[in-house]
C-alpha cells in the first residue's frame, strides 16, 4: 500500500516549493490509489507558532490538496520519541555527550584553523578501551546517535538516481537535546516509520539528511522508505526563490488573483512534463504523473508563462464561481455590483482578456459606474464632431422597442452610413461615452449588459459635457 506524507515546518507562511512537494506526494498516492498523510513538524518550539500552523492548513485546503490522513503534529508524539532513544541507548546506537556550547565551539575551531571539515570528535562516543571524560557537575548531556565509522550509506533515488555517502562523512547527530526534546532529523525518522511511509518526496534540500536518517532506520530495524528528492525552484534571475524577493506564498497568490488550480498546473510543469502539455486539470496529472518524469535539475519560475495557466483557466473556469471570486475585488475598488448586470454574465463577455482575477474584476468594473475617461482616449476618439454623433445615435438607441444586442447592432450600419462615416468613429466614441475606456468587448453586447436606462444616462452625461 502506497503511502506518502507532506511534513510542513510551521516556521511562516505555506510557500509554493512547499505547495509542489504537496502536490507531488499527492499526486504520487492518487495515481497509485494510496494514503496521503499531512504532518505537522513542530518541534522548533521557538519559531513554530499557531499562526503558522493555521496558515499551512488554510492554504492546503486553498489549493484543495485533500489529505487522508493527519494532520499530525510532533509535539503530540514526544513520549514515542523519548522511548525511542531510551531503546537506541540501550542498543549502545546513542550515547550521552557532556560537551559544552564553549567546547564545541573551541573545536571547530581548532579544525577550521587546521583546514579540517568541522565536526564533532565524538570525544563522549563509547568504544572499547576508551577512557570517557569525567562527567561534568551540572551539565545536561545530548544525546547522539552512534553512527557507523565505515562503509558507505547509498539508495536508488527516485528522481536523482544513485546517491552515496561515505559513513566517514558523516557526524554523529545529536537526536535528543539536553532538556530531551528531540531534533528535527531523529522525528522525522521515527513518524515515517510509525506511519509507514513508503516514499519520502521531499525537495533536494534534504539530500545530505537522508544517509543520516537511513542510518537511523538500520539501527532500528526498520523497512526503508523509497527517496525522491526534488529539485529546487529558481526565480527569473535565477537565484532560489526567496521569501523576502519573491511572491513565494500561497495567500499572497490568491491575492493576486490567481485560481489554485491555475497555480497547482503551472507548479506541476516546473521539474515534470507530459509531452509539451502545458494546460491542464489535476484529473490529467494525477493520470499522467510518474516520478520517472521528473526532471532532477532546477526550475526557473515564468511569470509570463504563469499567467498564461492562469488565463487559461480562467476561460473555462464556471461563470458564477468566478463571480463569487470577483465580487470581493470589485467590492475594494468600490463598486457594488448589486445594482446593474448579473456579474456572472458580465464575466462572460469580459473574461478571455483577463489574466487573474484582479485584471478581472477592473475590467468589470464600467458595467456598474462609468469611468472617467482618460484625456488621451477623449482627445483620440471624442472630439466635438464625435459628441454630437453620439448624441443623434442615442436618439436611435432610445427609440428601440427592444433592448438587447442583436437590436442594437442592427443600429450601427444604416447609422454610419446616414453619417457618412466607418464603424470605428462610431464604436470607440460610444464606448469612451458609455464605459469610460476604448477598450471593450463587442460595444453591442456591452451596451445590451449595462442596460437602457444606464447606457442614456450615460451618453446624455457624455453629450452635455
Amino acid at each position: 500500500m502506497i503511502r506518502t506524507r507532506f511534513a510542513p515546518s510551521p516556521t511562516g507562511f505555506l510557500h509554493i516549493g512547499g505547495v509542489r512537494t504537496a502536490l507531488f506526494s499527492w499526486a504520487y498516492a492518487r495515481k497509485h490509489g494510496g494514503t496521503f498523510v499531512l504532518r505537522i513538524e513542530d518541534t522548533d518550539l521557538e519559531r513554530s507558532t499557531p499562526e503558522s500552523v493555521q496558515a499551512i492548513l488554510d492554504g492546503m485546503h486553498w489549493v484543495g490538496l485533500d489529505y487522508d490522513e493527519g494532520p499530525f503534529y510532533q509535539t503530540h508524539r514526544f513520549d514515542r520519541y523519548k522511548a525511542v532513544v531510551k531503546d537506541l541507548l540501550a542498543s549502545g546506537h546513542a550515547y550521552l555527550c557532556y560537551c559544552s556550547k564553549e567546547e564545541l565551539d573551541e573545536m571547530r575551531a581548532g579544525q577550521e584553523a587546521r583546514g579540517e571539515k568541522p565536526r564533532y570528535d565524538r570525544r563522549w562516543r563509547p568504544e572499547p578501551g576508551k577512557t570517557l571524560p569525567p562527567v561534568p557537575e551540572g551539565v545536561e548531556p545530548v544525546v547522539r546517535f552512534r553512527t557507523p565509522l565505515d562503509g558507505t550509506v547509498a539508495w536508488d533515488d527516485l528522481v536523482k538516481g544513485r546517491i552515496e555517502f561515505a559513513n566517514e562523512e558523516l557526524d554523529d547527530l545529536i537526536i535528543a537535546r539536553p532538556d530531551g526534546s528531540p531534533t528535527y532529523n531523529f522525528c522525522v525518522v521515527i513518524d515515517d516509520w510509525d506511519m509507514n511511509i513508503t516514499q519520502v518526496i521531499r525537495g533536494d534540500d534534504h539530500v545530505n539528511n537522508t544517509p543520516r536518517q537511513i542510518n537511523i532506520l538500520k539501527a532500528l530495524n526498520a523497512p526503508l522508505p523509497q527517496y525522491a528528492h526534488l529539485p529546487m525552484i529558481l526565480n527569473a534571475d535565477g537565484h532560489k526563490m526567496s521569501k523576502r524577493r519573491d511572491a513565494v506564498s500561497v495567500v499572497q497568490y490568491d491575492e493576486q488573483g490567481i485560481l489554485p488550480e491555475a497555480l497547482l498546473n503551472y507548479l506541476a510543469r516546473l521539474g515534470w512534463g507530459h509531452g509539451d502539455d502545458e494546460f491542464f486539470t489535476m484529473e490529467q496529472f494525477v493520470e499522467w504523473f510518474s516520478l520517472e518524469a521528473v526532471n532532477p535539475g532546477p526550475s526557473r519560475f515564468d511569470r509570463e508563462k504563469f499567467l498564461w495557466v492562469n488565463q487559461q483557466h480562467m476561460k473555462v473556469a464556471d461563470n458564477g464561481r468566478l463571480a463569487t471570486l470577483v465580487e470581493p475585488r470589485l467590492n475594494k475598488l468600490g463598486v457594488k455590483a448589486e445594482n446593474g448586470p448579473a456579474l456572472a454574465d458580465v464575466i462572460a463577455l469580459v473574461k478571455e482578456r483577463a489574466h487573474d482575477l484582479n485584471e478581472l474584476a477592473a475590467q468589470c468594473d464600467y458595467f456598474y459606474v462609468r469611468r472617467t475617461p482618460v484625456d488621451a482616449d477623449l482627445a483620440k476618439h471624442f472630439d466635438a464632431d464625435a459628441r454630437a454623433r453620439i448624441g443623434r445615435f442615442g436618439e436611435r438607441l432610445a427609440a428601440l422597442p427592444e433592448w438587447n444586442a442583436e437590436a442594437i447592432h442592427e443600429l450601427f450600419k444604416p447609422f454610419c452610413a446616414d453619417e457618412g462615416i466607418k464603424m470605428g468613429l462610431l464604436g470607440m466614441p460610444l464606448r469612451v461615452a458609455v464605459c469610460g475606456t476604448a477598450q471593450t468587448p463587442s460595444v453591442d453586447a456591452v451596451l445590451a449588459l449595462i442596460g437602457r436606462d444606464a447606457v442614456l444616462a450615460r451618453l446624455r452625461a457624455s453629450v452635455q459635457g
